[in-house]
C-alpha cells in the first residue's frame, strides 16, 4: 500500500530484545508487502517509521505469538515479557494514530 498525503508515520524506536523477539516472527508478515524484510533490516538504531496498516499487521502477528503455548510455554519468560511489552506500546500507538 502506498502511503497517501494524510498518512502519518508513527516513529518508534525497538530495540534490544523487544527486537529480537520481533524479528523471530517475520516470517508471519510475509504478505505485508515488505515489512518482513523493512524489520528484518531494522537494527534498532534510530526509530522506524511504521504506518497504521504496518501496526495493525504487527499487532495481530504479536497476539499470535504471545498466544501460542508451543512458542512461549513460560508467560515469566524474558523474551514473552518483552515481546508482550512491544505489544502494549505497538497497539497504545495504533490507538494514537
Amino acid at each position: 500500500m502506498k502511503p497517501g498525503k494524510n498518512d502519518i508515520p508513527v516513529k518508534l524506536k525497538i530495540s534490544g530484545r523487544q527486537l529480537k523477539e520481533l524479528q523471530k516472527h517475520t516470517w508471519q508478515m510475509c504478505e505485508a508487502f515488505g515489512l518482513d524484510g523493512k524489520i528484518e533490516n531494522y537494527k534498532g538504531t534510530r526509530p522506524i517509521s511504521l504506518y497504521s496498516w504496518d501496526l495493525d499487521c504487527i499487532i495481530d502477528v504479536l497476539y499470535m505469538a504471545l498466544d501460542d503455548e508451543k512458542e512461549y510455554p513460560d508467560k515469566k519468560d524474558e523474551g514473552y515479557k518483552k515481546l508482550y511489552e512491544l505489544y502494549v506500546n505497538l497497539k497504545k500507538a495504533y490507538k494514537e494514530t
